[in-house]
């Protein structure tokens, strides 16, 4: 039995929000919304998706207030609650011998080590998970509330080998479970993280077709490359006798190669592109990456898909406007150290030699080693602060500008625990975060600031009208 739920405490109120017309302030507890006692912040927006909203409060003086809100049904009541679930996070049920969290090592972020297997979670924030642990009480919560999308771990449809590689002889089968879904009017972004060897080759052209033929329901299948820490490496090659290798060009190419035909197909079909292979593959392979067509939107952009596309079609509108207008004011001459990983140093080196020339200010580019994962795990994302703090070193830029996804959802903290504000006295410069170029414009033109929290969450709200629901996130 999972523990009831405790209040869901306020962390913030945005300003000029009805919540703070309302007196709510940091501390302040919801006890009830509508009448209903909340689980967690998917209650909250279900239930408050109402014209008329009354929510009982436990002020942070002990006091219980109650307050109605009058709105519109999609309005937004304007609070951030110090955390998604207040009830147990659900677990994961799987023993993959793949999992990243098993490589981590010692001092990363808490919540890290929380292997976490929590549908309320991929909804709310995109998490992946495998559906393996849903009770008949969550199938009638989906049902109730239509929780869609679900971000779903496939990694292979054929129900044996998917077994093998959750190491769960337990698992369901995820067609099943997917076709269940359809019939609730759940949809589904879907990922296979390929491992060399194992579910590759055959079961991936299978896994992809299979999955395929469940679009709408299924709305994208990404196949990513394992990422794996050394730590993670030995205790595979120990425990399974399965080697976790590092994709090669020539592998990279194969794999680009085997799920092009698939994707002609289901753009002919389907009108879109469905399948889609991790930049990783594209650029180990120094393969060009799609146009913006075939990414379907970018709903699997924070999986690394289409991050590379979306870098490059920002550039080109950006040196437009810098061909057309100028650098603005306060650029020229400033100096700047771009650090990413080493898997990217090579595109961002490209693009910054240009921008350098446009503008007039200095900037260039470090690839930084992943010392902490292991120098395998090459992908900006996972670089940690300690990393960016002794690649660095010794440089004296009048600021560094880092990968915005490197950071935490609340822009605050690295993988390892450090803060913005530490990695910032270390380097001895001021901080940057940026996903693209037309970003770092801004940042040289007006100084670096504090990065906000991500723009949204994953998951529709169901104030939304029919055809924005429709069409995806």
């Amino acid at each position: 039995m999972r523990r009831e739920p405790q209040p869901g405490v306020i962390a913030s109120v945005r300003p000029g929000s009805l919540a703070e017309l309302a007196g709510l302030e940091p501390g302040d507890a919801v006890l009830r919304v509508n009448g209903r006692v909340p689980r967690d912040v998917v209650d909250v927006q279900f239930y408050a998706a109402e014209p008329e909203v009354e929510v009982l409060v436990r002020k942070a003086n002990g006091l219980d207030d109650l307050i109605v809100f009058e709105k519109a049904i999609d309005e937004d009541i304007g609070w951030e609650f110090e955390r998604a679930t207040w009830d147990e996070v659900i677990l994961c049920n799987n023993n993959c011998f793949f999992c990243f969290l098993k490589g981590l090592p010692k001092g990363m972020r808490k919540t890290l080590y929380t292997k976490d297997d929590d549908y309320r979670l991929s909804f709310l924030h995109g998490n992946f998970v495998t559906l393996t642990n849903l009770t008949g009480e969550d199938w009638a919560r989906l049902e109730e509330q239509r929780l869609s999308p679900l971000n779903v771990s496939v990694h292979a449809t054929e129900l044996e080998l998917r077994r093998r590689m959750l190491a769960n002889p337990e698992a369901p089968d995820i067609l099943a479970q997917l076709r269940r879904l359809a019939e609730l009017g759940i949809q589904a972004h879907t990922q296979i993280v390929l491992c060399p060897g194992v579910n590759d080759g055959e079961h991936l052209v299978r896994s992809v077709r299979e999955l395929g033929e469940l679009y709408p329901t299924v709305l994208t299948v990404s196949v990513v490359p394992v990422g794996a820490s050394p730590r993670l490496e030995q205790w595979a090659l120990e425990r399974d006798g399965i080697p976790l290798e590092r994709p090669t060009p020539a592998y990279a190419r194969e794999v680009i190669g085997l799920l092009r035909p698939l994707q002609r197909e289901f753009r002919r079909r389907f009108g879109a592109t469905v399948v889609q292979c991790s930049d990783e593959y594209y650029v180990t392979a120094g393969v060009p990456v799609p146009g913006r067509r075939a990414y379907d939107g970018f709903p699997q952009y924070e999986n690394g898909i289409g991050m590379v596309r979306v870098l490059l079609d920002d550039w080109a509108r950006t040196r437009r406007r810098l061909r057309e207008r100028g650098a603005p004011p306060g650029v020229r001459g400033r100096r700047a150290v771009v650090g990413t990983a080493h898997l990217m140093a090579g595109i961002l080196g490209e693009v910054a030699r240009e921008f350098s020339e446009l503008t007039g200010a200095e900037v260039q580019v470090r690839g930084v080693t992943n010392r902490v994962f292991g120098e395998r795990v090459n992908v900006s994302g996972l670089v940690c602060g300690q990393d960016f703090v002794e690649g660095l070193a010794g440089e004296r830029p009048d600021c560094f500008i880092l990968p915005r996804p490197s950071l935490d959802y609340f822009g605050e903290k690295f993988l390892d625990s450090m803060t913005v504000e530490e990695a910032e006295s270390r380097l001895g410069a001021p901080l940057g975060f940026a996903s693209a170029f037309s970003e770092v414009v801004r940042i040289l033109a007006e100084g670096p600031t504090r990065p906000s929290r991500n723009a949204r969450s994953n998951g529709r709200f169901w104030a939304e009208e029919p055809a924005a629901a429709a069409a995806g996130p």
